[in-house]
């Protein structure tokens, strides 16, 4: 693995991140999940042919949008409703700042048990703004993805990838280079695990333009939903191509894929 010392690196750099990040958490304001309902259909079709729950940390509980129609999962649906031609249902679960390990024993289990095609997981941004060693991010990620195939078994899994920290615009770029060290590890873990687990691991989300940022820098706005939206459309049209070609709908985006210009 390319980046098994990310994690010492950054250890041995924690002393800086640490107190630029508590400037950064004095300076940036702290958003709540907007209003709105959690749950929805797109198109008026009575049988959907997707039912997609968003599940992971805050930004699939839509912080800095709005509204929750202004978020990753109705977008999304949105996305699909229109390229199939047919209707989308829709669900969103997000905690805020919950850990893979959080999501694992806490959400997962809670969540009512309806017949997901498309599971979309957001998690590993905490893991890795937490300093969770890389040991127990491998037992948290893993076993939470363990954990939603035992209780989805024909479910689709899909796992978004963490945006690169030097383009976020809340942080110094000393800090969001530090994070980008643990980023890197995380990434790498997780794709390794997504193979081994049966679960797509989609590119990578490039920072487009501020406009994608919300308020606070950190968030994604409506218009970051919307280029997140068009991403995960994209690995799940790709999926279902395969899929009535005969061919396994779970492939390895990320080596097929070459590693996005970021452009923020």
């Amino acid at each position: 693995m390319r980046y098994r010392y990310n994690g010492l690196l950054s250890w041995l750099l924690s002393p800086i991140a640490l107190a630029q990040g508590f400037g950064v958490r004095r300076r940036t304001p702290r958003l709540s999940p907007p209003p709105g309902r959690t749950a929805g259909q797109v198109g008026s079709q009575s049988e959907p042919r997707f039912h997609i729950l968003v599940m992971g940390d805050s930004s699939a509980a839509g912080v800095g949008a709005d509204h929750m129609d202004e978020t990753l999962a109705p977008k999304l649906a949105a996305r699909l409703s229109e390229h199939f031609g047919t209707s989308v249902k829709w669900r969103t679960i997000g905690a805020n700042s919950a850990t893979t390990e959080e999501l694992r024993d806490h959400v997962i289990p809670n969540i009512r048990r309806e017949p997901f095609t498309h599971i979309l997981v957001l998690a590993g941004t905490n893991d890795m703004k937490d300093f969770v060693p890389r040991r127990r991010f491998d037992d948290g990620f893993g076993g939470m993805l363990f954990a939603l195939h035992a209780k989805w078994p024909d479910a689709t899994l899909i796992w978004s990838p963490i945006i690169d920290m030097r383009t976020v615009p809340a942080l110094p770029k000393l800090l969001g280079q530090i994070l980008e060290l643990r980023v890197a590890m995380i990434n790498e873990l997780g794709h390794q695990l997504c193979r081994e687990r049966f679960t797509i691991a989609a590119p990578r989300l490039t920072a487009h333009d501020r406009e994608g940022f919300a308020i606070d820098g950190f968030h994604a706005s409506a218009k970051g939903y919307g280029y997140w939206a068009d991403l995960v459309a994209g690995v799940i049209i790709d999926s279902e191509t395969r899929r009535s070609q005969g061919l396994f709908p779970v492939r390895d985006v990320e080596a097929e894929t070459p590693e996005p210009k970021i452009s923020a």
